[in-house]
Order: C-alpha cells, then structure tokens, then sequence
C-alpha cells in the first residue's frame, strides 16, 4: 500500500518474496550497469517495475538494450548518480556487487531498502514452479573450480543444474530460464555476500579466507565476516576447510537451520565427517552410516593427475564440492565418473607448453597472494611472473614463504616496489628481472625474453601475478592469453 505522499511502505517491499507477487508499479533504481546491473533491470521490467539504471559507464550494447526493454540510464559520476537516484524517488534500490556502502548514491537511498542481485534472484526463485535447491560457495581462492566441479558432478547425476552468480552466469538469468533447474551452484563474491540477506541455501562452502579486497571491505575481519555469510541460514551441510581455522571459526558462528551438519575437508586423513586423502585416495568419512568405523572411495590422486587436477590446492577443490555434492545425495561412483571428464578453465594451472626443457604454466587467475601461494606450491622451482595491481596487500609472506622454490622473479605491472622490497628482505640471492615495456602488446613478450634468460631445463616459469591485472590488461584472461600467445611466438 502506498502512503499519502506515493512512496511504497516498507511493508509491501518486505512481502514481495514471489515472482508472482505484485512488484507493478514499483520504482526501482538498479546501480551499475554491467552483466549483473542489466540482468536486475531487466528482470524488474518484465515484473512491472518503474526503472531506473544509473551507472559510471555503459556500454553501446547496454545502453541500446535497457531501451529496448524500457528502462532509463543515467551514466554519471558518483554524485551524479545520486541526484539520479534522488530524483527518481525509488521504492527500492538493487545494487550491483562492487558498490560500497559509503558509495555517494547508496548514501542518498537513506531509509529505502537496498539489496543486491542475489537477493532479488532468491526472492524470485519460484518463477518457473518449485524453486530450484541452492548450493552456496564462495573463498578467496577456489571458487570457481569448486563451483564448475560441483555444477559437474551433479549433472552426472542427472540434475538439471546451472552453474551462476560470480562465475560469469547472473543468477537472476539462472531463476528465468523457461524450463528451471533442479540445483543452482552459486557462487559469490564478498561483494554480494555483503548484500545478502535471505538466501537459505541446501548446502553452503567458503574454502579459505585470506587478505583480498581489503580497499573495499576495510580490514580483514570486515572480509572475513562477508564470507561467513554464505553460511547463514543452511539447511544440511556446511562445508569448510580444516586448514584454515576462519573458516572454521565461520562455520560455528553462523545461525543455521538446526540439524545442518559442519563437515570438514582436508588433504591429510580424515576424522569422522570430514572428506580427505587416505594413502592417495580421496574418500568420504561424513555421509554413510558406518562412518565412525569406514569411508567411502571418491577417486585417487593418480586419477585426478590424468586430467591436471592434482595440484594440492584443486585436490582441496576437490573435495570441497564432493562435499557438497554428498550433501545433495550424489552416490561416489556418480563423482568418479564426472571427474573423468573434468578440465579446468583456461588461466587456472594451465599447461601452455614447453622450451628447450622449461616448462610455461598460465595461473593468471591467481590475481592475490593466497592464490600465488597455492600455485607455488604446485612446483618445486620456478621463474616467478608477478605484479600488477595489489590491492593494498602486503606481499611480503608470500615472497618469504616461495622464496626456496625461486629460481627466478619477472615483474610487470605498476605495483613492483612492493615485490622488490620483499624479495630484497626474503630472497636476496634470487635474480629479479623487471619489465618495463610501456605498451600491453610488449609487456609479455618482453617477460617470457626475461624468464627464459633466468631458468634452466626442468624449471617451471609460472605466471601467477598475486596482483589483478586492470593496470596493463583488460582482465586477467587478456593477461593470460597475452602470455600463451608471448611462449608460443618465443618457441617458433
């Protein structure tokens, strides 16, 4: 109901918990207007919504089809965005992940409800008839892996499943599709973790927590918290990882649904309830009967190495979404079998070939420290490619903690004092070769001239920047393609 100066009551926007609810009539502003800003605007137009889009940036594309489907854009700055915002006196207000709180336009919502494009996606699940179950992931490091591996398994087991959120694929697209889904695999950023409110998901994972995004979220522990949201509210299973005692500390503060179980995964053995390895084979100890006394065989570490999945941190993978795949009722043989056709997504411990003995592996997707961690420790000596843009995190550990396996260090990027610093601390004897090409297209050629020149037959020269990539690239996929495209014109 409306009040007597037109606004729509608190209340009306609190029940609007169905597609088929009535959101006619509602004024809406939706902030951004990338992949996510679009899908939210569009799925309020086809509800009946008054829309309005402002954003930084548009693209032609963009701009061309939110008039087709008939709804405003503002593209302005900040504070521009928030006159937009104001004028349109909107009932609600969908923000796109990225937006920070303090954003000047979420400061001129005032008391209007704010939420992000999972929520709406959670709010309007039942489109298509009984709402899809959902399975929540997120961590700093993983995420995607354990999201395509669990979308895999269950659709071995014949569910009709999609795989959306962060990956790529906007959930509100995943909750329209005429024909719905069985399962959602959803994974998410700390970004629209922040915005979450509702979403009850079947089972829920976070796979680690490390500094990352500490611009946005401010500290650690603002970081941290964001993550430990995807556990609030899980109906079955939480899935954490026992060498990372946040996530553990996550997983017992979360108010879940009672009767939901916390299950453990690890590369060691595995304690009662917890999935992890057992002389080389990966087995379930958390969803049988007899799991005080025995454990289910998932695959082995051999055959995951047939298909480039034994790095110790995908081994975690894993695990992790066998987890929440057995928390569904996926059977161990349905697993074994989606494993045999797995592959990872290009830039993650991607294999890019070989000159004269020196190995080239692309990990360009390990745009922070926790990620370049885990790729290190894949290999016993490495021509390091790093740097980029930190983020304004510290470095220095991971220098100290590599420092062993460097045989060299390449830096690109603009942030390489903090690299050098801590190389000059922790690795003084390792050679360190900087990049100073001033154009993208010579900054990887330049890179691959410089690692040749440090390694040796039998080293692995790996990109894993621990840094992001927008200050010389388009994405870290440009970055990685850059790099394939560099060692295969160093080989011809």
């Amino acid at each position: 109901m409306a009040h007597p100066d037109g606004t729509v009551s608190a209340g009306r926007i609190a029940g609007l918990t169905g597609w088929h609810a009535d959101w006619r009539g509602l004024k809406v502003v939706v902030l951004g207007a990338g992949v996510t800003g679009f899908a939210a605007a569009d799925t309020l137009v086809e509800l009946g919504c008054d829309v309005l889009v402002a954003a930084s940036a548009a693209t032609d594309e963009r701009r061309e089809l939110l008039d087709v489907i008939g709804a405003r854009l503002v593209t302005a700055d900040p504070a521009g965005q928030a006159a937009a915002l104001a004028a349109h006196e909107p009932d609600l207000v969908v923000v796109s992940p990225g937006y920070h709180p303090d954003d000047p336009a979420l400061q001129a919502a005032g008391d209007v409800p704010v939420i992000g494009d999972v929520e709406l996606a959670w709010r309007l699940r039942d489109k298509t008839g009984d709402p899809a179950e959902w399975i929540t992931i997120t961590g700093t490091n993983g995420k995607t892996t354990t999201t395509r591996l669990a979308a895999a398994m269950l659709a071995a087991d014949g569910r009709r499943v999609a795989a959306c959120g962060n990956i790529g694929v906007p959930v509100l697209d995943a909750v329209r599709d005429p024909q719905g889904f069985d399962v959602l695999v959803v994974e998410l950023s700390s970004y629209q973790l922040h915005w979450m409110e509702q979403v009850a998901p079947v089972a829920s994972a976070c796979l680690n927590v490390a500094d990352d995004h500490l611009d946005w979220h401010g500290s650690f522990e603002a970081y941290a918290a964001a993550k430990g949201r995807v556990y609030e509210r899980t109906r079955i299973a939480c899935v954490y990882n026992l060498a990372d005692a946040t996530t553990e500390r996550l997983v017992r503060e979360a108010d879940v649904v009672e009767g939901c179980r916390a299950i453990g995964f690890t590369l060691g053995v595995p304690a009662v309830s917890d999935l992890g390895v057992v002389d080389g084979v990966l087995v379930d100890r958390a969803f049988l009967d007899q799991r005080a006394s025995s454990a289910l065989e998932l695959t082995t570490v051999d055959a995951l190495r047939e298909q480039g999945l034994d790095a110790p941190h995908v081994v975690e993978d894993v695990l992790a979404a066998a987890a929440l795949a057995r928390a569904v009722g996926v059977a161990p043989r349905v697993i074994r079998e989606a494993l045999r056709s797995f592959r990872l997504d290009p830039h993650r411990i991607e294999r890019i070939g070989e000159i004269d003995g020196v190995v080239f592996v692309d990990d360009s997707k390990a745009t922070n420290p926790h990620a370049a961690a885990a790729s290190l420790g894949a290999f016993e000596r490495v021509v390091w490619v790093a740097g980029g843009l930190t983020k304004g995190v510290d470095v220095a550990p991971l220098v100290g903690a590599a420092a062993e396996r460097l045989a060299g260090v390449v830096l690109i990027g603009t942030d390489r004092s903090a690299f050098l610093a801590a190389l000059e601390r922790h690795a003084p004897g390792v050679p360190v070769a900087e990049v100073t090409a001033g154009e993208t297209d010579d900054v990887m050629a330049e890179a691959v001239r410089a690692a040749l020149e440090l390694a040796s037959p039998g080293d692995v020269v790996l990109l894993a920047p621990a840094a992001a990539s927008m200050d010389q690239f388009t994405d870290y996929g440009d970055r990685g393609r850059r790099f394939a495209e560099a060692v295969r014109a160093a080989a011809s």
